[in-house]
């Protein structure tokens, strides 16, 4: 009997989380020398750190450390929801590049928790 094991890129905030990374790279990447090093490196290492976490999370063997890794990557959303409002703000992004960005950052909040809870209910240790 073969044993079917998560894989990380089947769960959906990480996979989300990954994608969103890549459009905020893509959008960064097009500003200029100033607005890169002062919003964009952080908004950059903010949304790189979501699925990052997620990813590192998922490696760990204990579900305390797992579970930490993803309360970090909650965090990452709550500061990108910051990043991406100032990036509208200062007229960095495009009002549909900002309602892309939010409607994942909305979304991944409960995704997360999902994980956390599909982690302390299906590990032991």
């Amino acid at each position: 009997m073969e044993k079917n094991y998560l894989q990380l890129n089947q769960i959906t905030a990480y996979t989300k989380a990954f994608h969103l990374s890549n459009l905020v790279w893509d959008l960064v990447s097009s500003w200029d020398g100033f607005a890169k090093h002062t919003i964009g490196q952080q908004f950059i290492n903010a949304i790189d750190s979501i699925s990052a976490n997620i990813a590192e999370g998922f490696g760990r063997y204990h579900k305390k450390d797992k579970i930490k890794f993803y309360y970090y990557s909650f965090g990452s959303v709550k500061e990108c929801l910051d990043w991406n409002e100032k990036a509208k703000i200062r007229k960095l992004i495009s009002e549909e590049d900002y309602n892309k960005i939010f409607e994942t950052l909305q979304v991944l909040p409960k995704e997360i928790h999902q994980l956390i809870n599909f982690t302390n209910e299906k590990l032991k240790i």
